[in-house]
């Protein structure tokens, strides 16, 4: 084990645990400085990422993940969870994120109340979170606490931060709950909570097998065990909840597949139609064909559609030209 911690971390690379904690505890050393650098990055991040999320712009809400400042408080957390001590970390944690939830919801008011959310890939992308978003802060995690760690990688932090959701699903949140897309906002949360706790989980890990936990600080291994296994049930409650939200995703995805295949066999007989695209919103699923004449009857499609698709669906089929049709219920 001490083999393979110096080799991830050399005993030259190594910064120490006063340099640690400078970095990560905002009430620490000078910290009016820090916390109006922490509080006014925060902002503008939000802002930026709201702006990016209502744009609909990839660029921008990469640009506010690379000056979002969450990151640091939720390592801090980390580190004072290995070392057994109480810090204000989990603190700026709560206060940030209630904040960057307000902006969303504030920004949310310059969105018509038509406004089709799930049309912006920004927040259609961050509202069904799957495992492999935990998969992917897991790793990030990693990555993260390493690169503070050591005092040769600290180019690497930027990739992090692009590379884990913070502020975006906050903002997220904000824009779907200001809308009253309540579910939408549940989803977001979810994904923020699960990067939160997979990146603590990590950086637990890291800093505990660096030797970032001293002796003096601790109070016994009763209580340290407490602390991985109150983190490791809540890290598996997040892993639960994605796992299921992925195999009702690989469902949906099973199930508008069989739609499209079915919808392509009911237009099989007018010449020069075509499935164009199936989706599944809110519970509806959506049909969007091109044909050039009329449509066959539309109760055929929705009798071809039982056995594919669970019954009490409801279905909508829609045209190139503009024309939307309430199909009805399969096996309604």
């Amino acid at each position: 084990m001490s083999s393979l911690r110096d080799r991830v971390l050399p005993d030259h690379q190594r910064r120490s645990l006063e340099e640690l904690e400078e970095d990560l505890d905002l009430s620490a050393g000078d910290r009016r400085s820090k916390q109006s650098a922490f509080w006014t990055m925060l902002v503008l991040a939000a802002v930026i990422a709201a702006a990016g999320v209502l744009t609909d712009s990839t660029a921008t809400v990469i640009g506010a993940m690379i000056i979002a400042p969450l990151s640091t408080p939720i390592m801090g957390i980390a580190l004072g969870a290995v070392q057994r001590r109480r810090s204000t970390a989990a603190l700026f944690v709560l206060c940030g994120g209630l904040l960057v939830v307000a902006i969303g919801a504030l920004a949310s008011l310059v969105v018509p109340a038509s406004y089709d959310l799930l049309s912006d890939s920004q927040i259609s992308s961050r509202t069904s979170p799957g495992l492999l978003d935990l998969v992917s802060a897991l790793a990030t995690g990693f990555a993260g606490a390493v690169a503070l760690s050591r005092r040769d990688v600290a180019a690497v932090l930027p990739g992090v931060a692009i590379a884990i959701s913070l502020v975006p699903p906050l903002v997220v949140t904000g824009v779907c709950a200001g809308q009253g897309a309540w579910w939408l906002a549940l989803g977001s949360f979810v994904l923020f909570v699960s990067n939160l706790v997979a990146m603590v989980v990590a950086g637990m890990t890291v800093f505990g097998g660096l030797g970032y936990a001293t002796a003096g600080r601790q109070r016994g291994e009763k209580s340290e065990r407490r602390t991985y296994l109150a983190l490791g049930l809540l890290f598996g409650a997040v892993g639960l909840l994605l796992a299921a939200n992925t195999a009702g995703m690989v469902l949906v995805q099973l199930w508008t597949t069989r739609a499209s295949d079915t919808a392509a066999t009911w237009l099989a007989d007018v010449p020069g139609s075509s499935v164009v695209n199936v989706q599944a919103h809110s519970r509806t699923l959506y049909i969007q064909v091109r044909v050039p004449g009329d449509l066959p009857p539309i109760s055929s499609l929705l009798t071809d559609l039982q056995g594919q698709v669970p019954d009490g669906v409801p279905v909508v089929v829609t045209t190139t030209e503009g024309r939307q049709i309430q199909a009805g219920r399969v096996g309604g």
